[in-house]
This record gives structure tokens, C-alpha cells and sequence, in this order.
């Protein structure tokens, strides 16, 4: 029976697609979705999210044998046999609880225990069901409680929930944020290796799902519901330390270094962390004080990031008033040379920096930098840096402003953005390239032949002289007397030094 016109046409224009998308009558194979061994479909609402996420975790934790290791020893965990569990049941009273997971790792006829609470996008930790899980710790006689979010606490070892003191006598309390658990599983699998490759891919399937949106492993993407006001009292001039506002916005900011730090380290496979002094570690409301001090007196806010085997301490300064983000570094100067030298050694490893990048110069024994240029005429006059010939160049400060953010949130014009994007590209374009200077070796003095001037006629016996390493040297200056003194006067050399023995 002969087709209609119409479904001649339809049928045409079928085939045609077909062709033009993939072989035969099938779909394109771009358009196929590859088997994963965590997926991330079907996940409906954050108690399924939550779930999925810690199942992940944990069992690739007891696979990966390198992983497991690295990711609880910074806890006390002794290296052993581990074993883990999800949402075991216990009584508290008359509740009956369900932690998320459960970490046991036995040695010998040793064990150390750990219950996990987990939380996945948003959502933060409660601190009654902390307080729970520690009671449960301590009549069980476990070693720790491991909470995971996406919050990251202002400083390292800090827990982001406030629980009460008494109930971490005997029951340790640790932290850790997803970005640190990506970053961990990134620098282990890429960098410091997995030895069997079948559980290599098992940990490389762990990263692909946690760097998921639906897997609810957020990046750092808010600075608080403070930080307008915070952000429009400093441009009016209007705030004051005692505004309640402020202590949100400074953790805050010291845990966005902490998330640019883990980003850096993850890219570059190191150990990238924020630099405090010893009793900052000690106290950490001295450092939400002096960052509070210096966003009223000056609209800024500053830390310092270390990154293994650079010049120096990559600095970050955020100024609110200007709206700028600055990062630079302090690199010493060579010891020896003159001022230009000095000053030509440091070009030569910024060739490939930006024009805009600016250069300052400090002397020794001076206060503050003496001059200060852009790279660009730096470039040009080498001499820009130089205020006194006379006087030795000690260090020079490498620095690259760019415009601040003022969203709160993620993305273009946001406050996090700008500030993760000059630490990322200060450390391409500048702070890389740095390497710190290093006196040259000390070489041999050259060996000389024996003189042609021997007279091989005369016996060795009656020979009264031999060659000597100082035959051939430069003759010490002449002393001369000094003029307009009697003859008995005391002579000089020509560098002015008084002789031996005068």
C-alpha cells in the first residue's frame, strides 16, 4: 500500500535527523550518560542527601586504604583496620538516636571509635544533637565525635558549633568541611598517589560526586546576612566596635582565606594554609579583635596565606572604603651587588607579570618603603627604585591591586569572587615565578703549572727554594707615609687600615 505524501515527508525528515545526530536510527553517543559508581539521580531532599553523602565517604574511606589513613589521622586515629557503619542506633534515656556513621579502627587489641554527623548543603549543626552524640560518646566509651559541613570555622581546630565545654572532657569534638574533604581526596589521589589502581578510580569516583551540585558539597558562597550592613556603616564611617554585626563578617573573612587556601592547595597539591601568630592559635578572639579594630579605623581587612617553598607569606588586604582587594608579598633582596643589580635581579623574574603589578622598595635601616613604582616603568627605568645609590636596598614588596566586590554571594561583582580571584591569579602571575635569592658557591683557586724556570742542571739537594701558591699573586699594596708627620708617625695602606703591630 503506497504512503501518503505526508508521511513520506515526515519520514525523510526522520531519517535526516537521525543521520545528522548519531549512526543509523540510534542517539548520538555524546548524548549518553557513562555508568558511575556514586550517582548523583534520584537524590530527593537533603535527609537523602545527607544520607548518600556519608555512605559515599565512608565506604570509600575503608577502600581506599591511603585515604582513610590521611583522612583520620589529623583525629588521634591509630593506623589499623577500619570499619564503617551508617545511622547505628543507640539509647539516650528514653531517645532513640541514629548517628549517621560510625568509624572503628582496630589494632591489635587496641580500637579507637568515632561517631560522624553529617550535614549537606545549607543545612548547619545543631548543637542539642551535639551535645547528644557526645553523652553517647562518653557512655559508650568512644574516642571522638567527627562532625562534616559546609561550614568552615574562622580558624583550624575551631569547632563552627558552640557546645558546652564540659561535655568534651573525655570525648574529643573534630571538624571538617567538605571543601577539606575534596581537597584531601584531590591531593591524594593526584599528587601523593594511590598505590592500587583500582582504588585510585574508587577515590577519583568520590571527587567527581562531591564536586556534583546535587551532592550538596557547597563551595564557600555566602559572607553572612551582615555583611551589607556591616559593608554600608563602614563607607558612612558609622561603625564602631561594639556593633554586633562585626563578629559575623570577620569569621567570616578569615574562613574565606581558609576556602581560597584549600582551593589554592588543591590546584597546586600542597598544603596551603593561613598564617596566625602563636597566640592568635591560642586565642582566637584576638584575632576577631584586631580585625574588628582595623575594619573601624580603617575599612580593612587583612590575612596572610602560606604556600610551601615561595619567597614569603602571600598577604590579602580587603579595603572596603576604597573597594580594592591588594595581595603582596615581601621578598628579601640580594646580599651583595649594587642597588641596580639588586633591582635588575628582581625584574628578571617578573618578566612575565603585568604592567599594573607595583614594586616598592625598602632600605636598610629605613622605615617604610622609599620608593615605589609600577612594573611597567620599573621596566623602563630600573634607577625608579633607587632614592640613594649610597644606601643598601634590603627587600621589595610585589604587589597587584584589583577592584572589590560588594555582593555578599557568588558570582560577577561579588565580594568572594574578587577576593579568591587575586589570590589565584596573584600567585600565577607574580608569586610563582619568585624564588629567593642565593649566594653564588664559593669556587677553587686556580692550580699553576711548576715554573719553566727550574734548572734541572742543578742537583735537588742544593735547591733552596720551591714553588709556593703565593708565586704569581698580586703583591700587597705599598705603605706609604703620611705626609705633614714625622718619619716615626704611624703609615697606612691604601684602604686606610692601621698595620699590625704599629
Amino acid at each position: 500500500m503506497p504512503l501518503a505524501a505526508g508521511t513520506v515527508t515526515r519520514s525523510r525528515r526522520l531519517l535526516k535527523l537521525c543521520a545528522d545526530i548519531g549512526l543509523g536510527g540510534g542517539v548520538a553517543e555524546e548524548s549518553w550518560h557513562e555508568a558511575r559508581l556514586i550517582p548523583t539521580s534520584g537524590i530527593n531532599g537533603a535527609e537523602e542527601q545527607e544520607r548518600r553523602a556519608t555512605s559515599a565517604l565512608l565506604a570509600v574511606l575503608g577502600a581506599v586504604k591511603e585515604f582513610g589513613r590521611g583522612f583520620l589521622k589529623p583525629f588521634g586515629a591509630p593506623a589499623g583496620s577500619l570499619e564503617c557503619y551508617i545511622e547505628v542506633p543507640f539509647l539516650l534515656g528514653e531517645q532513640r538516636l541514629y548517628p549517621d556513621g560510625l568509624i572503628r579502627v582496630t589494632r591489635g587489641s587496641t580500637s579507637w571509635t568515632a561517631l560522624v554527623e553529617v550535614k549537606t548543603g545549607p543545612n548547619r549543626l545543631a548543637t542539642q544533637q551535639l551535645e547528644n552524640y557526645l553523652d553517647i560518646a562518653r557512655n559508650e566509651g568512644y574516642d571522638a565525635v567527627i562532625t562534616i559541613s559546609n561550614e568552615i570555622p574562622a580558624i583550624a581546630g575551631q569547632h563552627p558549633t558552640h557546645v558546652d565545654r564540659r561535655k568534651t572532657k573525655k570525648v574529643e569534638l573534630h571538624h571538617i568541611s567538605w571543601s577539606q574533604v575534596l581537597a584531601d581526596a584531590v591531593m591524594q589521589k593526584e599528587f601523593r598517589g594511590v598505590v592500587d589502581p583500582e582504588q585510585a578510580w574508587i577515590l577519583g569516583e568520590l571527587i567527581r560526586y562531591l564536586e556534583h551540585g546535587k551532592s550538596g558539597a557547597l563551595e564557600f558562597d555566602d559572607m553572612g546576612e551582615a555583611w551589607v550592613t556591616v559593608r554600608e556603616a563602614v563607607a558612612a564611617g558609622t561603625l564602631r566596635p561594639g556593633d554586633k554585626s562585626i563578629p559575623e563578617v570577620t569569621s567570616r573573612f578569615d574562613a574565606l582565606l581558609r576556602f581560597a587556601s584549600l582551593q589554592l592547595g588543591r590546584q597546586l597539591g600542597t598544603e596551603v594554609v593561613p598564617v596566625l601568630t602563636r597566640k592568635e592559635m591560642a586565642d582566637p578572639e584576638l584575632r576577631s579583635q584586631a580585625l574588628a579594630e582595623s575594619l573601624c579605623q580603617t575599612g580593612v581587612m587583612s590575612g596572610l596565606i602560606r604556600i610551601p617553598d615561595t619567597v614569603g607569606a602571600l598577604v590579602v588586604t580587603a579595603d572596603l572604603r576604597a573597594s580594592t582587594v591588594t595581595c603582596h608579598v615581601d621578598v628579601d633582596a640580594p646580599a651583595e651587588g649594587r642597588a641596580t643589580t639588586r633591582v635588575n635581579w628582581l625584574l628578571r623574574q617578573l618578566k612575565s607579570s603585568p604592567d599594573g603589578t607595583r614594586v616598592e622598595a625598602f632600605v636598610t635601616h629605613g622605615r617604610g618603603s622609599t620608593r615605589a613604582a609600577l612594573l611597567a616603568a620599573v621596566r623602563e627605568n630600573p634607577t625608579l627604585l633607587i632614592a640613594d645609590p649610597m644606601r643598601d636596598l634590603r627587600a621589595f614588596r610585589v604587589a597587584a591591586t584589583k577592584p572589590l566586590g560588594k555582593k555578599r554571594g557568588r558570582g560577577r561583582g561579588s565580594f568572594i569572587d574578587s577576593v579568591l580571584d587575586s589570590v589565584d591569579g596573584f600567585y600565577a602571575e607574580v608569586l610563582g615565578s619568585l624564588r629567593a635569592w642565593s649566594a653564588a658557591p664559593p669556587k677553587l683557586r686556580p692550580t699553576h703549572a711548576a715554573p719553566p724556570e727550574v734548572d734541572e742542571t742543578v742537583p735537588a739537594a742544593l735547591n733552596s727554594t720551591d714553588y709556593s701558591s703565593q708565586d704569581g699573586a698580586v703583591d700587597a699594596p705599598a705603605l706609604h707615609v703620611v705626609p705633614d708627620l714625622p718619619a716615626t708617625s704611624v703609615a697606612t695602606n691604601e684602604l686606610g687600615d692601621y698595620p699590625s703591630g704599629s
